[in-house]
């Protein structure tokens, strides 16, 4: 297996109040706008939610190949991750993440394995340790004249 992944996104405003995503992993692209509180529309993800969706996913997918590497057997996990977003100083941020995973065990399965494999989960979650990461920013221009 490779030691370097690359993933890449496009996204761009499309018209008025929303934009569009894409990657090269999904024939699917996705609508998103600011959140309605921002004047958004509604029944659009927002980037928001983009980042919960990358934390709780991110968490689902490391969780399953825990789960089988440790063989412990288990019938659902739920992820719920929820944020809170507060005015500061230097504009808004996401003040507090919560990820919360309910797992239903097979009938006899170890609870206190279980609930180490969880917090080891949520320990090797990429996206959750990408979040203190140093963001490189690389602008450029383009002329909208330009061939």
């Amino acid at each position: 297996m490779e030691e370097t992944h690359n993933h890449r996104i496009k996204a761009w405003w499309t018209s008025g109040r929303t934009g569009i995503a894409n990657c090269d992993s999904s024939p699917s692209a996705i609508h998103f706008t600011a959140p309605p509180q921002f004047g958004g529309l509604e029944g659009r993800w927002t980037p928001e939610d983009l980042l919960l969706t990358a934390i709780g996913s991110c968490f689902a997918t490391t969780f399953r190949v825990l789960a089988e590497y440790s063989k412990l057997p288990y019938a659902d996990l739920e992820v719920e991750v929820a944020g809170s977003v507060q005015k500061a100083p230097s504009g808004y941020v996401f003040n507090e993440i919560v990820t919360r995973p309910l797992l239903t065990t097979a009938s006899g399965t170890d609870q206190e394995r279980a609930l180490r494999l969880l917090q080891k989960t949520q320990e090797l979650c990429l996206i959750t340790r990408a979040l203190s990461v140093n963001h490189g920013f690389e602008p450029s221009l383009r002329s909208a004249n330009a061939t």
